[in-house]
């Protein structure tokens, strides 16, 4: 069984799909990226601001399924340029316990939704 989680504190899907699914006790969550769930406008003035909302949008959706980011399991990155990875990893690394840290792998890809930096999604397990 399947349970769709929500949560207006994260920006809503602008497509066919959800912020997450939990399915047992594993969530799913989509890719985010730095869109403000506030102003619906794009956080995109540097790469660091950029990648701490898209983190900000990922604790909203683990909050709303009663995880954190201590039950991340598995992140994907997907960012337009590698050479943003330094700036962009060191973020990332601020939202984790470098010892409990979920495996991760980073993809550079050609273009991302609306032209942003940096997408990242999660699986998260209770």
């Amino acid at each position: 069984m399947k349970k769709v989680i929500f949560t207006e504190k994260a920006p809503a899907p602008i497509g066919p799909y959800n912020q997450a699914i939990l399915s047992g006790n594993t969530l799913y969550a989509s890719g985010q990226i730095a869109l403000s769930p506030t102003t619906g406008e794009l956080v995109t003035e540097n790469i660091h601001d950029e990648t701490h909302q898209v983190m900000q949008n990922i604790a909203a959706i683990l909050e709303a399924a009663e995880m954190t980011f201590e039950n991340v399991v598995k992140a994907t990155i997907f960012i337009m340029d590698m050479n943003n990875f330094a700036a962009i990893n060191s973020v990332y690394g601020s939202y984790f316990n470098e010892k409990t840290a979920p495996a991760r792998e980073t993809v550079q890809v050609a273009c991302l939704p609306k032209n942003v930096n940096v997408e990242i999604s999660i699986i998260a397990v209770q």
